[in-house]
């Protein structure tokens, strides 16, 4: 049986911080608030595949209120978030992520991004999107950065 699951994920900007994205560094004057490193793509990643296994969500496997996720970089929490997707029975099929920010332009580390997530997930079955938001919302104004992402996995009992 297949399963499907939803993540979205927001973080504004913030001085003082280095912008990880996809579980890579990205080349910014700013990073992203947050308790962690604030990898909305990661964050978003780790709710779908959460969320499709019925296994709650990020918030809750690792609140911003414990110290000892604070700064930790989201690659960790991904990696704890696929092992508890196989010890509960299934597989990564396959995941879409869409990352929004008009600033900085993302296509040139799409790849890097993309390797990243692979490494961690144990599958090539992941596929990265960037776009805009022409200019409107906190998005085009260059508040924050927003990420989507959708998964499918596989019921492997």
């Amino acid at each position: 049986m297949y399963k499907i699951g939803h993540g979205i994920d927001v973080h504004a900007f913030a001085s003082g911080r280095a912008l990880f994205l996809g579980g890579i560094k990205i080349p910014c004057e700013k990073g992203l608030a947050g308790h962690s490193d604030a990898d909305a793509v990661i964050h978003a990643l780790c709710d779908a595949l959460l969320g499709a296994a019925g296994l709650g969500d990020i918030g809750h496997l690792f609140p911003d209120t414990d110290e000892k996720f604070k700064d930790i970089r989201s690659t960790i929490l991904l990696e704890k978030v696929a092992e508890k997707i196989k010890d509960a029975g299934y597989e990564i099929a396959n995941a879409d992520i869409t990352i929004i920010a008009q600033s900085p332009k993302l296509q040139p580390f799409i790849s890097s991004m993309r390797k990243s997530l692979m490494e961690i997930l144990k599958t090539d079955n992941i596929n990265i999107k960037a776009t805009t938001t022409e200019n409107l919302g906190f998005v085009g104004r260059k508040e924050g950065i927003e990420a989507h992402a959708v998964c499918m996995i596989k019921n492997l009992q």
